[in-house]
């Protein structure tokens, strides 16, 4: 916490020195977005539209073309023909195995880059984002930062929550995108065990 050197520790190779394979990490993230993605635009079709229950004029007789309804598709304000619609699915299903693999490439990728930083510890008596900004400036780090928590800690947590580059999240739950999307990762050193033991077993 005070930004000097304590010790040295010897990372997993089975999790830090994994050959990338690129394409592995392509499917990994176009899945978890993919996955996340709701369907929201909606268009009624004639079926949903409000009103036409009857025949707007009789079938013959009138001079006029023949119609069923006025909430046909070619009225106005009927219902749309191939519209949007809120109940497409847009998940894909990527392999366990494959997952796993994809995340732990992206880890050797920034351990082969240096850009993971273990910590030996990290405290804070209480919620305050100042004291949470002066640890990270004594380990010069300004890019943003995946903060990776062995266990829960609302003090921690709170005070990161208003520094834009950080984000929190807990050993057990990392995904490949946050990866990506952070240029360090700083890991507590009681974190190692639980990544050890989550993607491992």
């Amino acid at each position: 916490m005070e930004g000097k050197e304590v010790g040295d520790i010897q990372l997993e190779a089975k999790i830090f020195s994994v050959a990338i394979k690129e394409h592995l990490v392509q499917q990994a993230v176009r899945t978890q977005f993919a996955n996340k993605r709701v369907a929201i635009a909606h268009a009624k079709d004639r079926s949903e539209v409000r009103g036409g229950g009857r025949k707007p004029w009789r079938q013959k007789g009138t001079g006029r073309a023949r119609h069923g309804s006025i909430r046909s598709p070619i009225w106005i304000g009927g219902g749309v023909t191939f519209g949007p619609r809120n109940i497409n699915n847009f998940s894909l299903k990527m392999n366990k195995n494959s997952k796993k693999k994809a995340l732990l490439m992206t880890m050797s990728d920034k351990a082969a880059q240096k850009k993971i930083i273990i910590i030996d510890k990290l405290e804070l008596p209480a919620i305050k984002t100042n004291s949470l900004l002066k640890i990270l400036n004594k380990l010069k780090l300004k890019q943003k930062i995946l903060l990776v928590l062995s266990k829960v800690d609302q003090n921690i947590i709170k005070s990161a929550r208003n520094i834009p580059s950080v984000t929190t999240i807990q050993a057990n739950s990392l995904n490949t995108v946050d990866i990506l999307k952070h240029e360090f990762l700083l890991i507590t050193k009681d974190s190692l065990e639980i990544i050890k033991k989550t993607y491992l077993s």
